[in-house]
């Protein structure tokens, strides 16, 4: 009987093991072809990701906010902000002494206030109507204070149209863009061709900076009209009697960013004698251009210097990490024309650094560099732009002269 069972006991396992045995092929089957797929691919991919993550990341960090936040809300109590300027030499701080020389022309001056803070106080009954309109135009410049890159889509109503007006154009074309436009550099490379007369063929040109053209006319044109300048250059024509700040004429529109919120001062005083239109740039285009300049930044660290992205802020003070005036006038320029024409950008180790003036150092606040990337982008391939891709916004034909 044992015999038989014995017997038996293998032969009514057989079913079962002819199964197992054909989960057990499959299963290795599986395994087998799994083996085949490129892990390379799918362990590179992580890393790709991982770093897109981090350079959208870091690029989005505002480290400055707080302090203009602080200072704003300093102006709109009617108190002179702490910090207000940094100059070549690193001063943070500005005393009383240096900000009662550099603003002579505002006829106002400090006092201490139970709290210590410094307050300004108005001297001349003329100057009583300065501080209602730097409250209005600093809340009106602080509130729209959000990235939003749909910006790109509003500057013909925002920028466009105070120049048609100004120059008495039918309320027509004031939905359409410039047909072509010229962005005119300060680069020394400037002198080394005669592009003047291709730069004033164009509908709209644009200067930086108060950058003169007497004397270089055949070299960078003479027609202008519009001026791009940052506060601080409005900072200098403030002082002047009149607040003059035309050098390209009277009639020639002018439109800045903020540096620093004590600039509505500034703008407060010379906005008053100006003849032609004064305008600032949205804070939504100020913030695009520092989060797309920063995003350059960060991708030219890891790619060029081969360092963590985490370690940049190691070598750029973030605080003081800013875009160039150029770099903004080709953005605005973006959003109001047709197609763009760039000159003057770029540099040359036999040219100076601007074409009017002997300066040849770079600021250390900008990223030159990053900045010529996003330009080759814009010019090569604007799909790719972070930021800006997914803004609903095209950009148009952009065309670079060296």
């Amino acid at each position: 009987m044992k015999r038989v069972f014995s017997l038996r006991l293998p032969f009514s396992l057989l079913p079962l093991l002819a199964i197992l045995t054909l989960l057990s092929c499959r299963a290795s089957v599986r395994l087998g072809y799994g083996s085949q797929s490129p892990p390379a691919d799918s362990s590179s991919v992580a890393p790709v990701l991982s770093n897109a993550t981090i350079l959208l990341r870091l690029a989005s960090e505002d480290l400055v906010e707080a302090g203009v936040r602080k200072d704003v809300d300093e102006l709109l109590e009617g108190n002179f902000p702490a910090s207000t300027r940094v100059s070549s030499a690193g001063l943070r701080h500005l005393p009383a002494a240096l900000w009662r020389r550099e603003n002579r022309h505002l006829d106002v001056g400090l006092r201490a206030g139970l709290d210590g803070r410094l307050q300004i106080r108005v001297r001349s009954p003329r100057d009583y109507k300065i501080f209602p309109e730097v409250r209005r135009s600093l809340r009106d410049w602080w509130k729209n204070r959000r990235f939003q890159p749909e910006i790109m889509n509003e500057l013909v109503e925002l920028v466009k149209r105070p120049l048609d007006r100004h120059r008495g154009r039918a309320d027509a074309d004031f939905a359409t863009r410039y047909a072509s436009c010229a962005v005119v550099g300060n680069s020394g490379i400037l002198l080394n061709s005669d592009r003047g007369e291709l730069i004033d063929g164009h509908e709209l040109v644009i200067r930086l900076n108060n950058a003169r053209t007497h004397g270089y006319q055949r070299k960078v044109g003479s027609k202008t009209g519009l001026s791009f300048v940052n506060s601080n250059i409005l900072h200098l024509c403030a002082r002047r009697p009149g607040c003059f700040c035309h050098p390209y004429g009277e009639d020639v529109p002018m439109i800045m960013y903020i540096c620093q919120a004590v600039h509505f001062l500034d703008y407060a005083i010379c906005n008053s004698t100006h003849r032609a239109p004064l305008m600032i740039t949205d804070i939504r285009l100020d913030m695009l251009c520092t989060r797309i300049v920063k995003y350059y930044s960060l991708k030219r660290f890891a790619e060029v210097a081969g360092k963590p992205l985490e370690d940049w802020a190691k070598f750029h003070d973030e605080k003081m990490f800013h875009y160039s005036s150029g770099m903004q006038a080709v953005m605005l320029a973006l959003g109001i024309c047709d197609q763009v024409s760039v000159f003057g950008f770029g540099k040359s180790a036999d040219a100076k650094h601007h074409y009017h003036t002997n300066q040849k150092a770079e600021l250390d606040l900008h990223d030159y560099e990053a900045e010529y990337a996003f330009y080759q982008d814009l010019v090569d391939r604007p799909q790719v732009i972070p930021f800006l891709k997914d803004s609903g916004f095209t950009v148009p034909p952009l065309v670079f002269y060296h």
